[in-house]
This record gives structure tokens, sequence and C-alpha cells, in this order.
């Protein structure tokens, strides 16, 4: 986990997977509180940022492009992806606060409905953006020997989407679960003072964070796999294996 797999880089110790729980975590607890529009775009913008960073880190590093510089490219399209997806996350608060401030359903919809899957989807759409090139360019591919048989854009466009789609269930899970479990603790008042509903609220999220975050990492395979039947007819005229692999990412 310390190690970047195609590059043989040392990963910082922060954007290591070791480290995604202890640093996502009260950056989570964070972008869950709906208090006000700017406080909440600033908190999800520090969220996405590190999300984003840790995704780029810890994707695939074999992509190749010519003309350009690779690296500079996704820094310009995370800080793009990253502003984009803190201003679509705190849009529904603006537009709350300033026309639904007295309806008790737009409240309802917005607070406990709407933000875990607009979270969960735009930490989709940073996941993709950033790591585009992959599928624009395509991924080196292997064989079981470990030898590479070429670069494919199919198995980059693959990696990309099992990426993003795990990196979704993880934090819409963790938005949307506590957000659930909350409504049912307050209609049940087993936590009276704002201290104690603070805590509870605190618990659930560390509870299922914790509890979500090796299901995702694991969801999908990181050495991914794919049919020779899939790949691009330059690739399967280079191999008769059956099946080929990747290195899909974090």
């Amino acid at each position: 986990s310390s190690v970047q797999p195609d590059t043989d880089h040392i990963i910082p110790i922060l954007c290591r997977p070791p480290a995604f729980l202890p640093i996502s975590l009260p950056l989570v607890v964070l972008s869950s509180v709906q208090l006000q529009a700017k406080h909440n775009f600033f908190y999800q913008f520090a969220f996405h940022t590190h999300t984003t960073v840790f995704t780029l880190l810890n994707g695939n590093h074999t992509a190749k492009a010519e003309g350009y510089s690779l690296p500079e490219k996704q820094i310009y399209l995370g800080l793009g992806a990253i502003s984009y997806a803190s201003c679509v996350g705190a849009f529904p608060l603006v537009f709350m606060n300033r026309y639904m401030s007295k309806n008790p359903l737009g409240q309802l919809i917005v607070k406990n409905l709407l933000h875990a899957p607009l979270l969960g989807l735009m930490s989709a759409f940073t996941v993709a953006v950033v790591r585009s090139p992959e599928f624009e360019n395509g991924i080196e591919v292997m064989d079981r020997n470990g030898s590479i048989v070429g670069v494919s854009k199919k198995a980059g466009e693959k990696a990309v989407r099992e990426t993003a789609l795990s990196r979704a269930v993880l934090f819409g899970t963790t938005f949307f679960l506590p957000a659930v479990l909350m409504s049912f603790v307050e209609r049940t008042k087993l936590a009276k003072t704002p201290r104690a509903l603070a805590s509870v609220r605190m618990l659930l999220i560390t509870s299922v964070l914790a509890g979500m975050l090796p299901v995702s990492l694991s969801l999908y395979p990181q050495c991914g796999e794919i049919k020779r039947a899939d790949l691009e007819p330059e690739i399967l005229a280079s191999t008769e294996a059956a099946e080929l692999f990747y290195n899909r990412g974090l």
C-alpha cells in the first residue's frame, strides 16, 4: 500500500490506503453539516480535494500521451472537478435557504434525501474526470506472466468505471445511512440533548465509514481482469491468452 505498482514510487503517507479513514472521517463529518452554504462549500471543497488527490496518486499510471504533460492535465482536470463538485453539492443548500426556508418538506428533501446521493454522485464524478486520460489514451494490459501485451482504452474505461462506482457506493452509503438512522433516533428520543445527538451522529458516521471502506476497496479487485474478446483488435492479434490483467487502482 506504500508503493505505486505502476511506477514503483513511494506514495506520500497521507495518501496511502491505511491513512484514508482517519483523514477522510473529519472531512465527511464536516461535509455532512448543513448550516450555511459558504461553509458547506468550503467543507466539500476540502473533502473532494482529499479524495481526488488520493485517486490521482493511487490510480493507474501507465497511460501515456503525446504532445502534452499528462500529470499537468490531470491536475487541471482535478481542480475543475473539485470546484464543480463543491458548487453542485452546496447549491441545494443555497436554493433551500433562499426559497424554501419555511417549507418543511423542501428542507427534508434537501437535507435527508438529496444530500447523500448527490455527494456520492460527485465523488464518482471526480474519479471519472481526474482519471479520464486512462480511457482516452489507454492503459497497459498484461498476461498471467506479467508481460505487457499492449495498451487498451477499453481496459482503461473498465478500470475507471469500477473505481468510480466503488467510490459512489462508499460515500453514498456513508452519507445516507447515518442520516436515516439519525431520523429514527430523533423520533424515538433515544438521545435528548444536542450534545448527545451530536455524539450519536458522530458514532454512526464513524461506524458506517469504517465498515464501508473495506467493502468499497474490495468491491472490485485492484488487479483487474478483462476478457481477450473485449479488447481492441490489435491486442487480439498479439496474444492468445483468454484473460488479461491491469492495475485498476484505488
